[in-house]
């Protein structure tokens, strides 16, 4: 009996493994919680309790802590705005990344910039990054 239950643990962390893969893979698009829940096989609120259990965080947290984390990045080495960057990483609300950032960090975007950049340090070219994450696209809007 005790195999079953290991079993079913191993299951239930490939599942998740394969949830947080997707997530980390796809950060910076659209992302439901219901499609990254059906890729692992379960319903939304299953899905939301289940991640919560085996990482600490809902999957929602997981998805912005990432992306705070890519824009401190960007933040330190782009020639970017405070608001192509919060786009870039998949926020579509500049006031909850904003929020989001200074929860996380302790300070704003802003103020995270000045403190983190290299005084003389050259950035990287805003139209280099945004073409490296594919904002110019002739298919179509960006963000579709």
């Amino acid at each position: 009996m005790e195999s079953t239950a290991s079993a079913q643990d191993t299951g239930v962390l490939r599942r998740m493994r394969i949830a947080r893969d997707a997530m980390d893979r796809e950060w910076a698009e659209p992302l439901d919680v219901a499609a990254v829940a059906a890729r692992a096989g379960y319903s939304r609120y299953h899905f939301v309790r289940l991640f919560s259990e085996v990482y600490g965080e809902t999957p929602g947290a997981y998805l912005a802590r990432r992306r705070i984390d890519r824009a401190q990045d960007l933040l330190r080495t782009a020639n970017l705005t405070v608001t192509e960057i919060c786009v870039l990483v998949g926020f579509t609300s500049l006031g909850t990344f904003c929020t989001r950032f200074k929860q996380q960090t302790g300070m704003t975007p802003t103020e995270f910039r000045r403190r983190a950049r290299s005084p003389g340090a050259s950035s990287i070219p805003g139209c280099f990054v945004l073409l490296w994450a594919g904002g110019f696209r002739t298919d179509g809007p960006a963000a579709d």
